[in-house]
């Protein structure tokens, strides 16, 4: 069997902790075990490991995720790669050309999908995997997890299964579908045994091959690749599972939350304090979360929620923390704080001049024998100041040493990289006509062969 985690999101409803490049899942906002900060994905990544899953999983996401994903679980972690942000089908498809094509997987494998940030314990995992036994005993083409409800929510899907006898592994058949129901309907759902839809299936690997054959669909992953702009955006819900009619649905009777707004997040936080500032103690249910180098006073306040980042600071009431992403509709700004494989940096200042010409300025940190890759630019020049640590550096094959105080010119149109010796800070004053990642012009990432160019040049 082989899990599939969907990483994916656009960042607005944790917003401004959360951006375009940073999605909710990657926040260090929960406890891990050994008391340290723990994302969302390294919490389930490393459930995965204690439920022996780990060996069999893989992470498909699109592009702008790869590097905070190798930043925070490590650079062997197995990732399928989405040319463009689309909906779930598209990724499913890529997912399943990736596995038939490039893992070689058999057909007759049975593949789950997930999401990447279910807030759960260990047995959630441990129901996952014997999706392939429902699969097996059922017959049926696919298999869902449903969970058992707490309560009538508005918030969720549901599944309504069939009143037929469950089967050995417990598992129903499934009647339909109900999106997001009101409070009255939740209840009359309930009350026929309907389940919470929590985005978990199973199929064989060779129904969906067949459903990509039967649409023209190449099987190829480098040509689903080529071809993923042309697929059409749309769920696996709307595009699959809606149209299928054997299908059976597991019940997850264990804890399950959607920490997917700032009400629902905070409620799991260890502390109601992240960061610099400070909270009176009348502030009842007030969280503050700061990732900002000036400290914020609470005084007083109760029930909201206050986080700020260099995206921007909010101030919210937590019932009303939902409405952010509807607010933020027409907002649109760079992501100001990104995470690297290499470490991550900030957004110090950003101005664009009448003329046209853009100074961008960030605060970077290099960790311990990282490197950033061997590229350049045609647009912009750069300016290093080197705040602490020690560095080599390459510019245009000619390799140097960098230390705290330091500053590195870097023209337009000059090969540079840089590999951090210790811990690295220093700050970056980018100028040009167009501050733009597609300027990014990459030769190689691995230093050894960064080293090797120079000789070869």
């Amino acid at each position: 069997m082989k899990l599939v985690l969907l990483s994916g999101g656009s960042g607005k409803r944790l917003w401004p902790l959360s951006n375009d490049s940073r999605s909710k899942q990657f926040l260090r906002v929960l406890e891990s075990p050994q008391g340290e900060p723990e994302s969302m994905v390294q919490r389930v990544w490393r459930q995965l490991k204690e439920t022996g899953l780990e060996s069999s999983s893989y992470l498909a996401t699109g592009r702008g995720q790869v590097e905070m994903i190798q930043s925070q679980l490590g650079s062997e972690v197995p990732i399928i790669v989405e040319p463009e942000r689309r909906d779930t089908f598209p990724a499913i498809a890529l997912t399943a050309s990736y596995l038939y094509s490039v893992a070689g997987v058999s057909p007759s494998e049975i593949v789950a999908i997930l999401p990447v940030d279910p807030y759960v314990e260990s047995s959630f995992f441990e129901s996952v995997a014997k999706l392939e036994s429902t699969m097996e005993e059922s017959g049926a083409n696919l298999a869902l997890m449903g969970v058992v409800p707490e309560l009538a929510s508005e918030k969720y899907g549901y599944i309504i299964p069939t009143r037929d006898a469950a089967g050995e592994n417990g598992f129903l058949r499934v009647s339909h579908f109900q999106e997001k129901p009101d409070r009255k309907q939740a209840e009359e759902l309930i009350s026929r045994n309907a389940l919470w839809n929590c985005g978990v299936f199973a199929f064989r690997l060779g129904y969906l091959l067949d459903i990509l054959q039967s649409k023209g669909l190449p099987l190829g992953y480098e040509e689903m690749q080529k071809q993923y702009k042309l697929l059409a955006s749309i769920s696996f819900d709307y595009e699959v599972v809606e149209k299928e009619d054997n299908i059976v649905v597991q019940p997850y009777d264990g804890f399950w939350k959607d920490l997917g707004t700032w009400n629902t997040l905070t409620e799991e936080m260890s502390s109601n304090h992240v960061g610099k500032g400070f909270i009176t103690a009348d502030s009842e249910g007030t969280c503050l979360i700061n990732e900002l180098d000036i400290p914020i006073t609470v005084i007083g306040a109760k029930d909201l929620i206050i986080a700020a980042s260099p995206d921007g600071i909010l101030v919210t009431h937590k019932a009303e923390s939902p409405r952010i992403k509807e607010v933020l509709k027409t907002f649109e700004q760079r992501p100001m704080y990104e995470e690297r494989r290499w470490g991550h940096y900030r957004v110090i200042d950003y101005v664009k001049y009448d003329e046209g010409n853009e100074v961008l300025t960030k605060r970077i940190f290099i960790a311990e024998g990282k490197n950033i890759s061997y590229q350049l630019h045609h647009k912009r020049s750069e300016i290093w100041t080197i705040i602490s640590g020690e560095a080599s550096i390459v510019l245009n094959e000619k390799m140097h040493n960098v230390k705290a105080g330091d500053v590195v010119r870097i023209p337009e149109g000059t090969k540079h990289a840089i590999l951090a010796l210790t811990n690295l800070e220093f700050i970056e004053v980018q100028t040009g006509s167009e501050l733009v990642e597609e300027d990014n012009i990459r030769i190689t990432l691995d230093w050894d062969d960064i080293e090797l160019h120079q000789f070869i040049s």
